[in-house]
Formats: C-alpha cells, structure tokens, sequence
C-alpha cells in the first residue's frame, strides 16, 4: 500500500445475468477520513457498499482492510474486522427497547439469564459518548426516526466498527435531526472512525467530506479534494454531460377557465379549513415546515384518510372518495413519498406494476390480456424512459429514478387528471431530478393538474406555477410565481401570515 489506508477495493466487477453492475471500480479509505461517494441512481453505490459487507460477493477484485487482502467479504467478516453500515431502512425492532436493540443478536447475559440492568447501563453510556439523549428503556416505535438512526450508529460503534458506512443517512430525518447527526458524524471522525458518506444531497457532501470519489454506469470515474471541488464539476461527473439548467423550461399551458380539482373548507386528517384550487395545466406546490400537514392533505384527497367536513370538487361535481380505489377510479393518482413502502410492489416485475390499475379494463372473464398488458407496460416504458433490460425485472432491482417512473407509469396507464406528487425526488440524484421535472413538465403540457408537496425550497420554487403554504395544520399563505421569495415561504410555514402568526393547532408526529 502506497498509504495508509484502512479499506481498499480494487478493480470490483460484479456481473449478474445480463447485467454488469460494477464493471472497474477502485476505492481508498483513509483513518479518520469522510469520504463522500456519489453517482446517479443505478452507478453501482449500493452494490459497491454490499461487496464491502458481504451482502454481494464480487465476480473478480480484491478487497484490502488494514492491510489484510480478502477476495471476498463475508457479514461475519466485515463485522470481525470493524465493517459496519447504516442503510436508510433501519434494521431496528420496534417492539423493543433502546438497549435491546443495541445488543439485539447478542445479549449481556449473567450466566443463562439475560442481564438486561446490565444492557440498559451500558446502552446509557454507549448514547452519552455520542452526546445523544435517549431512555434506554424506551420501545424504539416510540422514538423519533432520528433517535432511531442513532441506535443504529451507537449499535455500529459498539461492535467496535472502524469503518462507518452511511447510505443516504440524512433522507428519512428532518432539518433538525440531521444536524444532529452531523455532530455525531463529526465526533466519530474525531474519534478516528473512517466514513463512506453516501447522499445525493451534495451541499452535505461539500460540508463533511475530505475527498469525493464520483462513479457512473458501474465504473470509477475520479476522486477529488472536497475544497478543490465545485457542484457544477461533480455533477458533469456524475452524469456524464454538461447540465447547464437544474430544471428544464415549461411553457404556460395553465387553463385558467378548467379547474380540475378544488377545496371548500376541507378538514380532516387533522388539518382544518383547506380551500385551494388547481387548473388544468398547472403546478400548484405545496410548502410548510415536516408536520404542517402536506401529505395529511394529500391522503384526504387519495381517500386514503376520511374528511370530516368541507367538500371536494372535481371537474365542478363534488366528491367524496372513501379509498383510494374509488380516488383512483375518479382520476385522482398519489405518487407517495415513501415509495419503496407505498408506491410500488417492489417484489413484483414493471409490467406488472404498470397494469395492476387497469386490471379490470385490460381483463375479460376475470383473466388479463397478456398482449394488452405487454403493450401498455412497453408505451409507458418508452414514454418516460424507464431504464431496464425487460418489463419483467423486478422493480426492486431497479435504481431510485426508475422506480419513480414505474409508479409514475402506472398513474399515467390508469389516465389520472390529478397528480400528487409526494416529495418526487426524495433519495434520487440530480440527473434523474432533471428526468422526473421533464415528465411533470410533460404531464401539465397534456393538460394533467399536479399538486406537489417539496420540502426543498429550490424544487417548490423551481417547479410549482404557484405556491400555497401549510403551518400546524392549516393555510398560512399563496404566492403567485412573480411573488416567490424564499423568506416570505419560510414566514409562513412558520404559521406567520400578514406579521402575525396564525392559530395553532395540535402538530402531527409526520408530514
């Protein structure tokens, strides 16, 4: 070794039937180092971090740690030799307790009995070195998703982990949780631990790495000093092409004369007094703090949620949908926030995604069309570019952008006049941003209404025709796009509308 380096992957290739997903990849770790590592969704990152941890063994490459060469990881060896990850799926027990879980697998035990006075002091003093505040008696379900990410990094640092690999470690919290773990980040490296940081959010990259290494399609691209780096040159990198606009130009097609969708006083869900109207043709986002109630909005339009009072209008006729079968079959599609958990059946194939709204449409005599299905699934996988080798493959195989187009896809199959997008681009890179802003773009130049909730102020801005903003549950403001100023939409969501704040009400746990 030319340095000393406590990881090294040199020349991974990983080969699946038909598919190359790493083809040359090389990667130096150094003690105490933050190395962020970034690509688009599908470069090959979560392939790279299994081959480091044993959940994937390499087709050809040697993998080095302190020194020590290894063809092949394995779970038991990683863990032996300080290897551990923090995926963006916490591998917590909600059932249990702080302490439990940070010993789950292997319990401090006073001869055949489990110690578990012992696991609760040694949990407490596992969270005081990461200056973190949590019971260790309290059920993991009732804590807050940012404790819970802290379990997993206090779980890692008791197993003596040396190497921390962090997968998109800041998408499920919220601004003030990641701050949080940023300080814990910090202290580890102070600590000496070295860090793969993994995120498509390159304003966290800029802030905690020392090096970023970029791969795309599978191969090694470059490394860079972090100081030395600009976003403009990362993101060239990433993509392989020069991106001279962060979203692409739409003309205005709202049709002011049709509203699609609107609200009279709708409450329900814990939101109170919603009215709002969206056209035909237009992008009306939706802003507010995590808990104002965006996505509790949401729900009550898809039927997934009962309104309580108020009334809904679709096309002039009011509406009442009691499920999202019925949403749906009025022309109302949610594309969910949480799409691996709510918008696709990731265990299933794109075809079969795709059709499943039209089922009964594609069906005669209660068995499916195989051709029309085929040929439904083949239009939309043309129409929004989804990026795979067949309409059979698994969706969970597919990278983070194109199992939004998939769901996007089968809204699209099911010719849905509303479109709510949830958070759109949450966990994707910023090629696949540009490529899921096209399609919005194009769903409005078909006349679609969208109603899109970002929690990044540059996409609302970005993207929306207007925007209206939620606080505690209720409508604090409307800008018309000549009026979008990020301190007024930050007032707002505050619950500060016209210089006072507005009446409060009972804050949800999530948005």
């Amino acid at each position: 070794m030319s340095e000393n380096y406590v990881l090294e992957l040199e020349h991974i290739r990983k080969e699946y039937p038909g598919v190359v997903a790493l083809k040359d990849v090389t990667l130096q770790l150094r003690e105490g180092e933050i190395l962020g590592l970034i690509g688009e969704n599908g470069a090959g990152k979560s392939t790279l971090i299994k081959c480091c941890t044993g959940a994937v063994i390499p087709t050809s490459g040697k993998i080095r740690v302190n020194g020590r060469e290894f063809d092949r990881m394995t779970p038991q060896l990683a863990a032996e030799n300080g290897i551990a990850v923090i995926y963006q799926e916490f591998n917590n027990v909600g059932e249990l307790s702080a302490a439990e879980n940070l010993f789950l697998g292997r319990p401090i035990r006073h001869g055949m009995v489990i110690d578990r006075k012992a696991m609760e002091e040694r949990a407490r003093e596992a969270f005081e070195q990461l200056h973190i505040k949590i019971d260790p008696r309290e059920l993991v379900k009732n804590l807050s998703v940012g404790y819970q990410q802290m379990i997993e990094i206090a779980k890692a640092i008791q197993q003596n982990a040396r190497v921390l690999i962090m997968d998109e470690p800041s998408a499920p919290l919220t601004s003030g949780e990641v701050e949080s773990m940023f300080a814990v980040v910090e202290l580890l490296r102070r600590r000496g631990v070295s860090i793969i940081y993994i995120s498509h959010r390159l304003e966290e990259i800029f802030r905690l790495s020392d090096r970023i290494e970029v791969i795309r399609d599978g191969e090694y691209v470059t490394t860079l000093i972090t100081p030395e780096a600009t976003v403009d040159e990362l993101i060239t990198l990433m993509v392989g092409r020069e991106m001279t606009q962060k979203f692409p130009p739409r003309k205005d097609c709202i049709q002011q004369d049709r509203v699609v969708l609107e609200l009279d006083g709708v409450c329900g869900n814990g939101n109170t007094g919603m009215s709002l109207r969206l056209h035909a043709g237009e992008v009306l986002g939706l802003g507010g703090l995590v808990g104002a109630g965006r996505t509790e909005l949401a729900q009550v339009i898809f039927g997934a949620r009962p309104k309580e009072s108020g009334h809904i209008y679709l096309h002039g006729k009011e509406i009442n949908p009691r499920t999202p079968r019925e949403a749906i079959d009025l022309g109302i599609a949610l594309v969910p926030e949480d799409r691996k958990r709510h918008g696709a059946l990731l265990g299933i194939s794109i075809k079969n995604n795709i059709s499943m709204p039209i089922y009964e449409r594609i069906s005669r005599l209660s068995v499916i069309d195989s051709a029309t299905e085929q040929a439904v699934a083949q239009k939309y996988r043309e129409e929004i570019q989804i990026k795979c080798p067949t309409l059979n493959q698994l969706v969970k195989n597919l990278s983070g952008g194109n199992q939004q187009k998939v769901i996007l896809g089968k809204w699209l199959a099911a010719a849905c006049d509303v479109i709510i997008f949830d958070e759109p681009t949450r966990g994707i890179d910023v090629g696949a941003k540009f490529e899921i802003y096209k399609l919005i773009n194009t769903l409005v130049e078909q006349g679609k209404a969208v109603l899109m909730i970002s929690s990044e102020m540059e996409e609302l801005m970005g993207m929306s025709d207007r925007i209206i903003v939620l606080a505690e549950n209720r409508m604090t403001g409307e800008l018309s796009r000549e009026e979008f100023n990020s301190d007024r939409i930050m007032a707002y969501a505050s619950g500060i509308t016209d210089g006072k704040a507005a009446a409060t009400s009972p804050k949800t746990e999530q948005d």
